[in-house]
């Protein structure tokens, strides 16, 4: 049985760095197109970004500077890292993981806009950005 379990978020001041964390069982992260997408109160999810199994990232657009996603492989754990924060970060984050969009070991071309719909995908966790 596969489990993404996503930890990390929290009230934080706008300007300030997050990391959250998404632990995997039943999968092998390294193995997979792994990717952290959002959604914010009243918006539709949106992806973030995407990691493949050679540690290829693929970013948003609004995502590029600020957000760096990673693999933690010895911990089969999924990163984001979030500087700068502001108060439109604001959104529950999710982590997903999808081995059918991978070609080559790369995630595809369009994978950080399906993150959303990946096969398998987490709990969330909160994030807010005060003023």
């Amino acid at each position: 049985q596969v489990q993404l379990v996503e930890s990390g978020g929290g009230s934080v001041q706008a300007g300030g760095s997050l990391i959250l964390s998404c632990a995997a069982s039943g999968i092998t992260v390294s193995s997979y197109c792994m990717g952290w997408f959002r959604q914010a109160p009243g918006k539709e999810r949106e992806g973030v970004a995407t990691i493949d199994s050679e540690g290829r990232t693929r970013y948003s657009d609004s995502a590029k500077g600020r957000f760096t996603i990673s693999e933690d492989n010895a911990k089969n754990t999924l990163l984001l890292r979030i500087d700068g924060l502001k108060p439109e970060d604001t959104a529950m984050y999710y982590c997903a993981a999808d081995r059918w969009r991978m070609f080559r070991g790369a995630c595809i071309s369009n994978s950080v806009d399906t993150s959303p719909r990946f096969r398998y995908r987490g709990q969330g966790t909160q994030v807010t950005v005060t003023s």
